[in-house]
């Protein structure tokens, strides 16, 4: 028999619709004193499973991530224990500062958030680059992977 972490398990293909489908990523870096740094990001996950934000190259994650790249990632939502799905990811962080990738990276973020947005007008591309004249990408590399979807259980604990 399966244990229950086994039951629960999301399937490849599970993982990337849930990841595709929800829109908040907490990011916990190492804050200044040693402790957690856990922060909401909205996000964009590349062709090659990494996760993308977009976020002021002064703010405290950039810090964080200067000094110890270490980070983990968490996906939630549910209401109800029975409702609950996640996923987990250790992963390694690294700042990307080059102009046109934040805005491609800005503009990928709006694009998964808003699954039906192709394209940008000139004004709202100027915004970006403006935004983004203040700001750099995070991207994380997960090394390892942990999920889990309660409703497999079928409300039997």
């Amino acid at each position: 028999m399966a244990s229950r972490r086994d039951q629960i398990t999301m399937t490849d293909a599970e993982l990337h619709d849930f990841v595709r489908r929800e829109k908040t990523l907490i990011i916990v870096t190492e804050g200044p004193r040693g402790y957690p740094h856990p922060m909401p990001m909205f996000f964009y996950t590349d062709d090659e499973g990494r996760f993308l934000v977009s976020t002021y190259g002064r703010s405290q994650k950039v810090k964080n991530i200067e000094r110890n790249p270490k980070s983990a990632l968490l996906i939630e939502t549910g209401d109800e224990y029975q409702e609950l799905q996640s996923v987990m990811m250790e992963a390694e962080g690294e700042i990307i500062d080059d102009a046109d990738f934040v805005l491609e990276t800005m503009m990928n973020i709006q694009r998964q958030r808003n699954p039906g947005k192709d394209s940008f007008s000139d004004k709202e591309i100027a915004g970006l680059k403006q935004a983004g004249s203040k700001r750099v990408i995070l991207r994380f590399t997960p090394v390892k992977t942990l999920s889990w979807d309660h409703r497999k259980l079928g409300g039997t604990y």
